[in-house]
């Protein structure tokens, strides 16, 4: 009876999640409400402010979760491909995807709530800050596994992998951006092809890289 009672927790759980990550990425972790999400899904109140306590708490949870979703479209893919620029293509590729398929209806959830939180100190500005830094440098981390791997060209500066992943990252969110607020999926291959641009003109072997991305059909 109390591994039931736990079970129906957890799915309680997951079910509110899933629904609160699909609200911020369009109106913000601020625009969630405890009472109001229990009357949508249809939950006892007391048992969702059971489960998160407060307000706080339920935007905390909800940017973890989304952690958990970003890692497996975009990260977890990959985790057993070769060190090199295709593998960094690969992940630049995935997020686009994410992005463009809208695995939330808003686009890159932690691109929208980073707006949100970026001047506003407290706990939940820390962990959104905490994940974008160790987004940018997983990024950082694979651009150097690269360059240890001997993909890029004779005379590439180790100094620049941050400056890179920063271009990259860059382009990524810009295409995201433009995407979501004109409804146009061609920033998606424009950002893919400027990136591909920028890979294969540091690439040891740029042919093995390709030439154009493919399209991404952004879905509402």
């Amino acid at each position: 009876m109390a591994d039931g009672r736990v079970e129906r927790g957890n799915q309680t759980r997951r079910t509110v999640l899933d629904r609160t990550m699909s609200i911020a990425s369009v109106d913000g972790l601020e625009g969630l409400s405890l009472g109001k999400i229990a009357t949508d899904l249809g939950l006892s109140k007391s048992g969702v402010f059971a489960l998160f306590g407060s307000k706080e708490d339920l935007q905390l949870a909800t940017v973890r979760a989304a952690v958990d979703v970003f890692v497996e479209h975009v990260v977890r893919p990959v985790r057993e491909d070769p060190a090199g620029l295709a593998k960094v293509w690969r992940v630049c590729e995935l997020w686009l995807g994410y992005s463009g398929r809208r695995i939330f209806p808003g686009g890159c959830f932690f691109y929208s709530v980073s707006a949100e939180f970026d001047a506003r100190p407290g706990p939940v500005h820390d962990e959104i800050a905490k994940v974008r830094s160790d987004w940018t440098r997983y990024v950082e981390r694979l651009l150097e596994e690269a360059r240890v791997a001997g993909a890029f060209r004779e005379g590439f500066d180790p100094a620049d992998v941050p400056q890179l992943a920063f271009e990259v990252i860059a382009l990524m969110e810009l295409a995201n951006a433009h995407s979501v607020l004109h409804e146009d999926p061609v920033a998606y291959e424009r950002a893919g092809r400027g990136i591909l641009d920028r890979l294969r003109a540091a690439a040891a072997a740029p042919e093995e890289l390709p030439e154009r991305p493919p399209v991404v059909s952004a879905t509402a």
